[in-house]
């Protein structure tokens, strides 16, 4: 599998997204997603503190025991309060008790990749980043990072970073959800050396081509189990535009899933796509649909198809 660099890591370009452990499924269900993942050449494993109230961290350190130096794990924290209290935030303290936190659950004592979950409007980036600083040089984390951050906030992180930076930014971005190309955060991106990491890159199965209709959805879904929360994914607009995709796709030879990876890998912006899972079949999917290096031209024939 192609690589990309996160700051001084080189991970694979196909991640798996972490956020179904605990939540969707068990302890010994995400040990055999997790085990698929690495089979299929991923090494990058996003999670989060807030994740299944801690058992995605704690499901995937479990797996990882053996060959923990053989991947990167990911965790991002800043969402929910710590065990003690504290608020989320990115105050030096919550970080330091949510680090300790995050470290043990994963039972490993450093963490390749550490992000900000949200911004805090209450905290100055340049204080966050200094604590992170403190985290680096004490060998606890390697790279760091934030999530659901605009421009602005990006701009304004660079403009405070002093001997440790953000190397990424976390937002949502995928062939149907495509703010970041109009909200100025990508320009940022390419401003500041900052890698981008899509979340919901397969909007929540959407474009695995599995929803064809608004009433008839599968079973064991995520968005079947979700209720009316699945209209903020799915909607008569989007079924569209998959079918449209889908006869693009089948033209040469392709999928729907294979197509939406391939249009988020084949942008040099992004650092690694974490799709999630649920069935080991579906990891090792994701990673041979990354596989695919659309064109330009194939790019271009797409986006004018999407509009």
């Amino acid at each position: 599998m192609d690589t990309r660099q996160i700051g001084q890591l080189d991970v694979s370009v196909v991640g798996l997204g972490c956020n179904n452990f605990g939540m969707r499924i068990d302890a010994e269900r995400s040990r055999a997603v997790v085990d698929a993942a690495i089979e299929a050449g991923i090494d990058y494993f996003d999670t989060a503190e807030a994740y299944g109230g801690g058992q995605s961290e704690e499901f995937l350190g479990a797996a990882l025991q053996g060959r923990r130096d053989d991947v990167y794990v990911a965790t991002k924290w800043g969402m929910m309060p710590a065990a003690d209290g504290s608020p989320a935030n990115g105050t030096r303290e919550a970080m330091r008790t949510a680090i300790d936190g995050s470290l043990s659950r994963l039972g490993t004592d450093y963490i390749d990749h550490y992000q900000l979950h949200n911004p805090d409007p209450g905290t100055p980036i340049g204080e966050t980043l200094a604590a992170l600083a403190e985290l680096v040089d004490e060998g606890k984390v390697r790279e760091i990072g934030c999530s659901n951050f605009s421009a602005e906030q990006l701009d304004e992180a660079e403009a405070a970073a002093g001997t440790a930076r953000f190397t990424t930014v976390q937002n949502h971005l995928s062939m149907l959800t495509r703010d970041p190309e109009t909200n100025g955060v990508l320009d940022a991106c390419a401003r500041h050396s900052v890698g981008f990491v899509p979340y919901f890159p397969l909007e929540s199965g959407v474009l695995t081509g599995k929803y064809r209709s608004m009433t008839e959805l599968p079973e064991d879904s995520r968005l079947k189990a979700w209720g009316e929360r699945a209209g903020v994914f799915l909607s008569e607009e989007r079924i569209a535009a998959i079918e449209a995709v889908d006869s693009w796709a089948a033209d040469r030879g392709r999928t729907v899933l294979d197509t939406a990876m391939s249009w988020l890998t084949s942008n040099p912006q992004v650092a690694t796509v974490i799709a999630g899972a649920t069935k080991a079949e579906q990891a090792a999917g994701n990673a041979a649909a990354g596989s695919w290096a659309m064109t330009a031209d194939e790019r271009a024939e797409l986006e004018a198809l999407l509009g």
